[in-house]
């Protein structure tokens, strides 16, 4: 199932794209019983998925999806968004020789995940512009990421059992202020700038989805292919990001979990190539979607 969020008559809406690819389902109309916020939706689990899928034959609710303003699958997080630094092996080196990360150690590659979180209001939608007149420091970065929700709550998650929490999966952009990421040393600034998380442009359940580790990612900005990765080539898989991250702290539903970048941003380059007020950059997953936003 391919869930979205969107406004209509300034009220938000949650639906879920039809095979066709073209329509959604109206959720408020074939299903009103049904929450019309995500994360309450999420909290359903599997029972929402089949109230939703038994509605969705319903003629009067469908609308046609190049007709809404799509809005962040989960447009207000619960809690920050959960990251995860340095988790590709080439762009874990490109970071480590680019001179912008302040904690670099000895070696690229790190022993364990690197950890941090991006302010809720950082999230945006899937067209929404990225405002880097925010970024007083004009070094502002693209990282396109696979997104992971969590479906239910749990601690002491176990690698083997941590794919049962994944709710489903969606696409995203971390990005960055880099001149802040480096001058506060903690990440959480350069990070979390308003706007600075669009993501979308629907959450793809796990159902559907398949395997993460067949999921191939694509940044392209004004045009030309910045970034290219299967998912599988992360350092620290997904399972083993739930261990770590539930180990001492409790996983909740709606809990969004950016996996990392691969090799291909802006501060790879020399001179280092930062996004420019008119930029588009579009970040996509297969089978995911793409999310496409100008940068003003």
């Amino acid at each position: 199932m391919r869930l979205v969020s969107f406004k209509k008559s300034d009220e938000i809406k949650i639906g879920l794209i039809n095979t066709d690819g073209k329509t959604v389902v109206d959720l408020s109309i074939a299903a009103p019983d049904l929450p019309q916020d995500m994360n309450d939706f999420i909290d359903l689990g599997d029972a929402g998925i089949e109230q939703a899928a038994a509605a969705s034959a319903a003629a009067e609710a469908k609308l046609n999806l190049n007709d809404l303003d799509l809005i962040a699958p989960i447009p207000v997080p619960r809690r920050n968004v959960f990251c995860v630094g340095r988790n590709y092996h080439e762009h874990a080196q490109e970071f480590h020789d680019s001179g912008f990360d302040a904690i670099a150690g000895a070696t690229a590659t790190p022993d364990d995940p690197i950890i941090f979180t991006k302010a809720t209001t950082s999230v945006s939608g899937p067209t929404d512009p990225i405002p880097s007149y925010l970024d007083s420091s004009n070094s502002t970065d693209y990282e396109g990421e696979l997104a992971v929700i969590i479906g239910k709550e749990g601690r002491g998650i176990s690698k083997a059992d941590a794919l049962d929490y994944v709710y489903g999966y969606t696409v995203s952009n971390d990005v960055t202020a880099r001149i802040w990421q480096h001058k506060h040393k903690q990440w959480f600034i350069g990070k979390s700038l308003d706007g600075y998380f669009p993501m979308g442009p629907a959450i793809v359940t796990s159902d559907e989805s398949g395997h993460p580790d067949t999921f191939q990612l694509t940044t392209v900005v004004n045009g030309e292919q910045r970034q290219y990765a299967s998912v599988g080539d992360l350092i620290f898989d997904i399972p083993t990001l739930i261990e770590c991250i539930s180990a001492g702290i409790t996983l909740k539903s709606g809990d969004i979990i950016a996996t990392g970048t691969p090799v291909g941003v802006g501060i790879g380059f020399e001179p280092p190539v930062f996004l420019q007020k008119g930029d588009v950059v579009e970040v996509t997953i297969t089978p995911l979607g793409t999310i496409r936003n100008i940068v003003e």
